[in-house]
This record gives C-alpha cells, structure tokens and sequence, in this order.
C-alpha cells in the first residue's frame, strides 16, 4: 500500500489538484503549485476562466442530473480538493438522500477527505484512494455505497488529460460506462487545443508537472461519449452547457464538456 502521511505529499512539483485549488482561490497548495498555476496565467490569462466555468458547469450538470433525470448517485472520480459546491454538495441540496463516491489519488486530497465526506443524514458520502485508470478497484469499492442496479451519474471532470495516451483515456471511460446501469448519465469535460495560448503554457508547464495534462481536440471530447445519447446542446464551450442565463452566455473557453444518457 502506499504511503499517504503527510510525509508522502511531494510539495517540490506542482500537482493539478493542486494548482486547480489555488486558481479557484483555495488555500490547500503548496508554493511549487502558486508558481505553476502564475506561470500558467502569465503565458494564457484565460486559464482562470477554464477554471471558473469547468467549475460551473460542474455544478450545473449535478443540478440538472438530480431535477431533470432524478439521478440519485453520483461516482465523482478525479474529484480534486474539496471547495465551495463539492458535487455531494449541488446534488443534496436537491436530493438530501442523494449518495456520492469520490475518488482520486493525490494524498492531500486524502487528507481532507474528512471535508468531503460531510454528508446530509439522509445521504451517504465515500472516498476512494484510487487512480482513475484502476477501474475495477474503484467500481469494486464504490460498491459499498452506490447501488450498480440503479441509475448512476458518472463524473469524469478535468480528470481525462492526465491520461495521456487516448486511448488509454478512452478505455476508462468505457469501462467505467459498462459498469453502469441504462439510464445513468455520463457528465465529461476536459481542456481543449481551441487556444494557442493554453497549448503553449501547457507546454511549457508538462516537463515539471508531477503528472502531466494533455489538450485534446473537440473531437475528441466527444469520442468519449460514443454509445451513449448526448443531451442537447451536445459537446460545447463549458460556458455554452446549458447556461443559467442564456442571453448573458460567456465567451468560448479551452474547456469543453458535454452530458450523455447510456441507453
């Protein structure tokens, strides 16, 4: 088993979590990370914009999974460090039985589990120490709180670029997906090669990275959602996902993401 003490966390290279939590104003980072995520911003200013707008489209696909398609279970894996509007958070507000199972693999974020784990009387909150890529083990243990038999809303977000060969990221949706009961629901975004300027700071960020993050193309975000049936409007800019104020839409980000039903 690994070591996850504290002493195990490498605070000399910057972790995505990491950065992530710093860019959406949290306090859980390390100096190495502030530098990565201000390199980032000096070289692509809109990488604050990816991070707000991911964030929020996460919190609008949970929303509409509970309201609209009455999704009670949600296996949230690349979950991060736990912030404002945590995914158990969104869906119990609206369903306070709603059951959520996190799942990631930085040893900080293991060390708050306890935040994320704050669940409603009602409902049930789990955390899994586990690589997105080991999906046997984490739909084993997921098992302990969801019910495989009933529909489920898998979120995959920002989590896809650290697996850096496609198809490997392919196939873990896939199996992830297969394990999944029809009319459950597959919620993705990951950030995109639509802006010189992300691709260019990624590149020069990936060489210090403890993991690093691959771009993809439009494309092929939406190849992760072949076999399963996408909600309109389809694979988009975050901020273009179903927006709470239609008339007021932000501008394109390197973000794309998209919700789909398994048949």
């Amino acid at each position: 088993m690994a070591d996850h003490s504290p002493g195990a966390i490498d605070t000399s290279r910057p972790h995505s979590a990491r950065i992530w939590n710093h860019l959406l104003g949290g306090k859980d980072n390390y100096e190495a990370d502030r530098a990565a995520a201000e390199a980032i911003v000096a070289v692509f200013p809109g990488m604050a914009d990816v991070t707000r707008c991911s964030r929020q489209f996460l919190g609008r696909v949970v929303e509409h999974l509970v309201r609209d398609a009455g999704i009670r279970q949600f296996l949230d894996v690349g979950s991060g460090l736990p912030t404002a509007d945590n995914t158990h958070e969104i869906a119990q507000r609206g369903a306070p039985e709603a059951r959520i199972v996190y799942v990631d693999n930085d040893p900080l974020v293991l060390a708050h589990a306890r935040a994320l784990l704050t669940s409603t009387p009602e409902g049930r909150c789990q955390y899994i120490d586990a690589d997105a890529r080991d999906t046997d083990r984490i739909l084993e243990e997921a098992a302990r709180t969801l019910d495989f038999t009933r529909p489920v809303g898998l979120m995959l977000m920002g989590i896809l670029g650290l697996v850096e060969d496609y198809a490997e990221a392919r196939s873990v949706v896939r199996r992830l997906t297969a394990a999944l009961p029809s009319g459950s629901y597959l919620g993705l975004n990951d950030g995109t090669t639509t802006d010189a300027a992300y691709v260019e700071a990624l590149r020069r960020h990936n060489p210090r990275a403890a993991v690093p993050y691959t771009a993809r193309a439009p494309e092929q975000i939406e190849g992760y959602f072949e076999g399963l049936d996408l909600w309109e409007p389809g694979v988009v800019s975050c901020p273009r996902w179903r927006p709470e104020n239609p008339g007021n839409t932000a501008a394109d980000v390197a973000a794309y993401g998209g919700v789909a039903r398994k048949p």
